[in-house]
């Protein structure tokens, strides 16, 4: 049973994350026409990708993901602060 509950908390995570998608970052429920539910659309379509990435893709371990949040995600982030930052003084004043 906890393992039950542990998988239905896990998709029910995944529900919760694509409808923030959806409504964050994809408009919502606007859509080229009202007949069909394009919010429902929407969803459904963050839920296929998000599990068909997620069977496709490996796991990384513990050290692994560590490395590379440390040694390649976090120097490409202070990069991109940079260079926002460069684009703000030299377009903006």
């Amino acid at each position: 049973m906890t393992f039950a509950l542990f998988f239905l908390a896990e998709y029910a995570n995944i529900i919760f994350v694509s409808t923030l998608i959806t409504i964050l970052f994809l408009g919502g429920w606007t859509g080229p026409s009202y007949f069909i539910n394009f919010f429902v659309l929407k969803v459904l379509f963050n839920l296929i990708l998000f599990i068909w990435v997620r069977t496709t893709l490996p796991r990384f371990r513990y050290d692994q993901l560590m490395r590379l949040g440390w040694k390649v995600f976090l120097p490409i982030s202070l990069g991109l602060v940079v260079f926002n930052l460069l684009i703000a003084i030299l377009f903006l004043y």
